[in-house]
């Protein structure tokens, strides 16, 4: 039973969906896991007790004797980012006066992995409102990174990653802003996919304008992430950048011929500093391509303002939180961290001609992106520009002595892309001389999402990085 929790999550499925093993036997083993590890690493908040965990189970199993099986993720225990709404458990951000926030329905995201037979055992940490690549909050406390508990598992989905990297879960989901997907499977050697803007339901205020976050799901292989794109993706009538693909389009055969790709990789974009042992393990992982019989050349398409336009952008976002903690909670910042307020404070003080300005930047740089892509099927990048660090460190203040501005900056590599909208995905890249993990980003060519997973998998299955467990 030690051993079936690090099985992939679609052999696990398989198993519950045959009748070799029960649910109510993972969901067991699962907890066993969590409650040796959690209470040092932190990683799921608001867990239910086990015997009600167990009652879930027992459930998925009635319905498995009667065939009555509800979808691909059958069985499977799952704890949702604290930032998505699942029905009967708080949604509290990380936020304290947001403690007792407890959802009445589930979110559109949530409901389709409910519906394909996931069982919500709790929430995963995040930082305050998500904002910051460190998961620490002042209503649940810091989590752990598994390779180095001295150090950050990142975020802002860093509970979901180190709850995937030390098998207190079979898959996690989480959504990504700046890097949120990314970064922390970067820091925690999982798998993290930023899809296609679009690809799955959202649910936010801004419709159209400023659409730069997207939900997507983490896993310890490409597979699993492929697994669960097809039960959170597809298209959904009140969103109206929704694109038309079935999610079961992603829940297929991910082989390819690796000679037939042709590659950019960069270390840097020529826009920011990357710790020197990142820089090398990225030309490590476009040589492994070339190893592949792909055709890679060290090129990247002009991001130039990319930052201006995100900045404005995600201020802009943070208004939108900001106004509605005025109007529900006015001492709000006598409770938020310093970042949080700084940056809500920077989308108050917006113009209007700053917000349309970004609009029409941010076409023009979509427009080269889209141009660069006619001659590339992906662009390799690092997936965070520094190894993990001091989880009493609350952001980069520096790379290569060279100052980060704000707490942002530090994640350009990421933040860049997310303004692209296009399919990105951190996949595990190796290993720091300490022993710490990188990922490698892989970028996608617009609304390229399944092809992205082939050529992920292509790296993961000839470098298997992600076998590599944390010495927790």
């Amino acid at each position: 039973m030690d051993e079936l929790i690090w099985q992939p999550a679609r052999e696990i499925a398989r198993l519950v969906r045959e009748r070799q093993i029960s649910a109510v036997d993972v969901m067991g083993a699962y907890y066993d896991q969590i409650e040796r590890l959690n209470p040092t690493l932190n990683a799921i908040v608001n867990l239910i007790p086990r015997e009600d965990a167990l009652a879930l189970a027992r459930s998925a199993d009635d319905k498995t004797q009667r065939r009555q099986l509800t979808g691909a993720l059958h069985g499977l225990p799952m704890a949702p980012k604290d930032a998505h709404e699942v029905k009967g458990f708080p949604t509290t951000c990380g936020f304290v006066p947001w403690a007792d926030h407890v959802a009445e329905t589930d979110g559109k995201l949530i409901a389709r992995q409910r519906r394909a037979g996931a069982l919500f055992i709790g929430k995963t940490n995040m930082p305050e409102f998500g904002l910051g690549s460190h998961t620490f909050n002042s209503l649940f406390g810091a989590t752990l990174n598994p390779y180095d508990v001295g150090k950050t598992p990142g975020g802002s989905s860093g509970g979901a990653a180190v709850g995937l990297a030390t098998a207190m879960l079979p898959l996690a989901d989480g959504s990504d802003m700046g890097g949120s997907l990314r970064n922390p499977a970067s820091f925690c050697n999982v798998v993290g996919l930023r899809p296609s803007i679009g690809r799955v339901p959202d649910q936010r205020s801004f419709g159209w304008f400023g659409r730069i976050t997207t939900a997507g799901p983490m896993a310890r292989t490409v597979s699993d992430a492929a697994l669960l794109l097809s039960v959170q993706a597809g298209p959904v009538a009140d969103d109206p950048l929704s694109l038309p693909e079935p999610g079961l389009e992603f829940d297929q055969p991910l082989d390819i011929d690796p000679a037939s790709l042709r590659l950019a990789w960069s270390t840097d974009l020529d826009l920011v500093p990357v710790d020197r042992e990142v820089a090398a393990l990225i030309e490590q992982a476009a040589s492994v391509f070339e190893g592949l019989g792909s055709r890679t050349v060290n090129a990247h398409p002009d991001l130039t303002g990319a930052m201006d336009v995100f900045h404005t952008q995600r201020a802009a976002s943070m208004a939108v939180i900001g106004r509605g903690l005025d109007r529900s909670l006015p001492n709000w910042r006598d409770y938020a961290k310093d970042t949080a307020v700084w940056n809500i404070e920077q989308g108050f003080a917006l113009s209007s001609e700053e917000i349309l300005r970004s609009e029409i930047d941010r076409t023009a740089i979509y427009r080269r992106v889209v141009a660069f892509f006619e001659d590339y099927d992906a662009l390799l990048l690092p997936a965070a520009q520094v190894p993990p660090f001091d989880k009493g460190q609350d952001w980069v203040r520096e790379i290569n002595g060279q100052p980060m501005s704000t707490y942002i900056d530090w994640m350009t590599i990421c933040c860049a892309i997310s303004i692209t909208g296009l399919p990105a995905i951190s996949v595990p890249c190796g290993f720091s001389a300490g022993g710490l993990p990188v990922g490698l980003q892989i970028v996608g060519r617009p609304r390229g999402d399944l092809s992205l997973l082939r050529i992920a998998y292509a790296f993961e299955q000839a470098t298997l990085h992600h076998a590599q467990r944390p010495p927790i």
